[in-house]
């Protein structure tokens, strides 16, 4: 099976850091993987997005042109990739940043009010790991389990005090995805 995820959004909001993890976890499964990323002019505020590939077979390119899963943060990032998407796709789309309704009837759309959450956990910069929370339901492109161990890895020193709040956050994600799912 390959993942071909594209996550974007605007700088600031964790879509490097969600991509990261993916491929990290990915890794950890022993998948093969590809992280890509590609910055707007800006690194707050502009628009950002990475490619992740995570395949059972070597990868051959780190690029992708049409996604059969995208995460989505913002509007301007709906507007850009959901035509991109492959029939059957996935959608994860952030609903507390995005107030209309996908163009598409022939893909998966999984809706995820991921700041309202965050925000409830009280750190509202964990939006993007209840997002990958609901991304890794409903796609099972890599585990839980290594998706915490990508996480350890990546929260250390003064950032270690946010694991706890991101493994909530990721496990809500999960549950906002199962619920949708059924």
């Amino acid at each position: 099976m390959e993942h071909k995820l594209i996550a974007a959004g605007f700088g600031g909001q964790g879509v490097m850091l969600l991509g990261q993890l993916v491929a990290t976890a990915g890794m950890i499964d022993g998948k093969h993987v590809t992280w890509l990323p590609s910055y707007g002019p800006e690194m707050r505020g502009g628009t950002a997005n990475c490619t992740v590939v995570v395949s059972d077979e070597p990868v051959a390119s780190p690029v992708v042109d049409t996604p059969n899963e995208i995460v989505i943060f913002n509007i301007p990032s709906l507007l850009k990739f959901e035509p991109t998407l492959d029939k059957d796709g996935i959608l994860v789309m952030n609903t507390s940043m995005i107030d209309r309704e996908p163009s598409r009837k022939d893909i998966k759309v999984i809706k995820v009010p991921a700041n309202d959450v965050a925000d409830k956990l009280g750190v509202l910069k964990a939006q993007n790991m209840v997002m990958l929370g609901a991304y890794i339901e409903a796609t099972k492109a890599v585990s839980f389990e290594s998706v915490i161990k990508a996480l350890e890895k990546k929260m250390t020193g003064k950032k270690a005090k946010f694991l706890d709040v991101n493994k909530k956050a990721i496990e809500e994600g999960m549950k906002i995805a199962r619920e949708q799912l059924g």
